[in-house]
């Protein structure tokens, strides 16, 4: 995604009347190409760049509460004082320009470097930091542990483990603009190889941990060499669930990875036909995908509707209203009872032909090693709210993480992408003792064509769904409510109406009688 055009709105560098900037607003407009947003709080005015450093989101078209603005496509967050990334799923600030007021007008003068609202934290965390961390797990969690600990001016020394050969890379996108070809490679990497070396990240990339031993602080690799820690964080997220081993292999793919999206990618080149097993967020994400790329495209799956668990009906069928009208053939309330080579055999005796075949039927999580390592693990790492496990000193994030819902105290493992990211930055505060509960309100998005879903909030089980819009339109609200309390957001095509949930939960996250349930 990008945002693409010249800037709208006045010229910054001309200036503008102070008067057009009411106390409280904020006024979008560039500065020579770049687009920039102007905003005053009481005699302050300050000004940051106006597009997400995510995916280029407008950020003019976002959420704004006390000093910060959300991204409404992907609601990363940042600070408008100083251009700082607060929230993933952005890393990176935005800019910020220095501002001269003169003459009752108020002028940009220069760029200047973003500032760093939480550096003062570090100084103030209690204990002794560890003197060095390691972190199991090259993703999404992973990686912004790492980033987050030298924010924070961690200065010991930061090692991170993960199977794959790739640095750090944006999964997201392996199911979505990468995979239907409107993405290139270059955009997949979180950061290039060169930024983990300035910052002395130590990438072990190709190795497993094999054992970790907690009394002793120590992870075994699986070349046989071992690691010592003062900290650990274990990140090493889910894998999919497969197909029986009697099934035929030879045309059957999995999504997790980049080399499974790339496999993906070089099996549809010249193929005519796929079929999609599992009519999961992963599973209809690769059918649009594959559309988009000229494929035929067949959908099996079990249940009525795609997504209803999660979606519930009314959101399912227009899921599927979308997918037919790009041409998608379901097979609902259908398994597959057998594969042979490109022909998959439906428990009903259909029989559908592939010319590849992808299976997206569920995640589990990777807790093998902590359940080999003797820490408390029911279906997924049991933690506390500083996302600390059973053992003193080893944290978890990410898809493996079990942790205390703030707002329902229930306990919930989330397998989302910013759940993960947010996860391993606030597992980083509190390795430096800053002590700090994880509250964050959990967020998804999911791309189907030109429809994008937003989810806000964790709703496993609901009373009712409360419908707000027009549906079929592409233009609704979904709230879902148990006990008559508000656990989950869901809407389409109102991006501000997300965040605004979103802010709600997360106020309702951080008020003093939520720490007491």
């Amino acid at each position: 995604m990008s945002n693409q055009g010249t800037p709208s709105g006045p010229d910054f560098s001309s200036g503008v009347p102070l008067s057009s900037i009411a106390d409280g607003s904020t006024i979008a407009g560039h500065v020579a190409d770049k687009a920039v947003l102007v905003t005053r709080r009481g005699a302050e005015i300050f000004a940051i760049g106006g597009t997400c450093t995510h995916y280029s989101g407008p950020l003019g078209e976002g959420l704004f509460a006390g000093d910060t603005v959300r991204c409404p496509w992907h609601h990363a967050c940042f600070n408008l004082r100083t251009g700082e990334a607060l929230a993933a799923p952005a890393l990176n600030p935005v800019a910020r320009w220095k501002v001269q007021q003169r003459d009752g007008r108020v002028t940009l003068v220069e760029e200047i470097e973003p500032g760093d609202p939480i550096d003062a934290q570090c100084h103030h965390a209690g204990g002794t930091p560890p003197d060095s961390v390691v972190i199991v797990g090259a993703g999404a969690a992973g990686n912004a542990a790492a980033e987050m600990l030298r924010r924070l001016n961690y200065a010991g020394a930061i090692t991170m483990i993960g199977p794959e050969d790739s640095v750090p890379y944006d999964r997201p996108n392996l199911s979505k603009d990468y995979l239907a070809g409107t993405a290139s490679e270059d955009w997949i990497p979180l950061r290039p190889r060169e930024f983990y070396e300035q910052h002395r990240i130590t990438l072990t990339l190709g190795k497993s941990v094999t054992a970790v031993d907690a009394a002793a602080r120590r992870v075994q690799l699986d070349d046989g060499t071992s690691i010592q820690y003062g900290a650990l964080l274990l990140a090493t997220g889910g894998e999919p669930v497969r197909l029986p081993d009697s099934f035929d292999h030879s045309r059957l793919h999995y999504l997790r990875s980049l080399a499974d999206s790339n496999a993906i990618i070089k099996a549809a080149s010249g193929a005519r036909r796929a079929v999609v097993i599992g009519a999961s967020f992963i599973g209809l994400e690769v059918a649009a995908s594959l559309r988009t790329r000229g494929l035929e495209v067949d959908v099996v799956a079990p249940e009525s509707r795609p997504l209803e668990r999660i979606l519930g009906p009314r959101l399912g069928d227009l899921v599927r209203a979308v997918h037919d009208s790009h041409g998608v053939r379901f097979h609902l309330g259908q398994m597959a009872a057998s594969i042979s080579g490109g022909t998959v055999t439906l428990k009903s005796g259909e029989r559908l032909e592939g010319d590849l075949i992808v299976a997206g039927i569920g995640v589990r999580p990777r807790d093998a090693l902590a359940k080999q390592s003797g820490l408390a693990v029911d279906r997924g790492v049991n933690v506390n709210e500083y996302l600390e496990t059973s053992a003193p000193g080893v944290f978890a994030a990410g898809d493996i993480a079990r942790y205390p819902d703030p707002r329902t105290g229930d306990r919930i493992r989330v397998e989302h992408w910013v759940v993960a990211e947010r996860q391993g930055q606030a597992a980083a505060r509190n390795m430096l003792g800053l002590r700090k509960p994880f509250v964050d309100v959990p967020f998804f998005w999911s791309q189907h064509y030109d429809m994008a879903i937003s989810y806000v909030g964790h709703a496993e089980q609901w009373d009712e769904i409360r419908i707000d819009g027009d549906v079929e339109q592409k233009d609704c609200t979904a709230t879902f409510v148990r006990g008559g309390k508000t656990l989950a957001v869901v809407t389409v095509g109102r991006d501000r109406a997300s965040l605004e949930a979103e802010l709600a939960m997360e106020r309702e996250s951080t008020a003093p009688s939520a720490a007491s349930r």
